[in-house]
């Protein structure tokens, strides 16, 4: 197995949006079914305006010609804090490996891939979500749990 690590690119926007709708049919537990028609369309909109602006990196994992892992971080700020001066925040998502190619280390180059790049990008808060299946990664990797979080649905 020869996994080749690639920087998505405009040209790559059909598969970067067939992508997130796998993942996201993964991570919902959605069939084939359910109509992801319009978080399609909206997120070519935001692939297109984000690579263009720099507001996001997307990594694809490929073996040949197959794609078989992919993972985003976003970049926003938010008003400077103590810990986090210039405000400058990552957010790591879409992090997915396809089964048959589980378990040989893809999503953990995958992750020092977008994490560095977030460094780069003079990210002073790196988050994500965490689905069960990927804490363990997250949690070997450095990532902890926040505490007093709050959201509003």
């Amino acid at each position: 197995m020869n996994i080749e690590y690639r920087r998505a690119t405009p040209d790559m926007l059909e598969l970067l949006v067939s992508t997130r709708i796998e993942v996201l049919r993964a991570a919902n537990l959605l069939d084939e079914h359910v109509d992801m028609s319009e978080v399609a369309a909206q997120s070519e909109a935001y692939y297109r305006q984000a690579l263009a602006d720099g507001s996001h990196t997307g990594i694809l994992a490929f073996d040949g010609d197959v794609l078989v892992g992919a993972g985003g971080v976003s970049y926003y700020r938010v008003m400077p804090t103590f810990h986090n001066p210039a405000g400058r925040c990552a957010y790591i998502m879409n992090m997915y490996v396809r089964p048959a190619y589980r378990r040989r280390g893809i999503a953990t180059t995958m992750l020092d891939l977008l994490v560095t790049d977030a460094r780069q990008h003079g990210a002073g808060r790196i988050g994500l979500e965490a689905t069960e299946m990927g804490r363990p990664l997250y949690e070997k990797f450095g990532f902890i749990r926040a505490r007093g979080e709050m959201e509003l649905p």
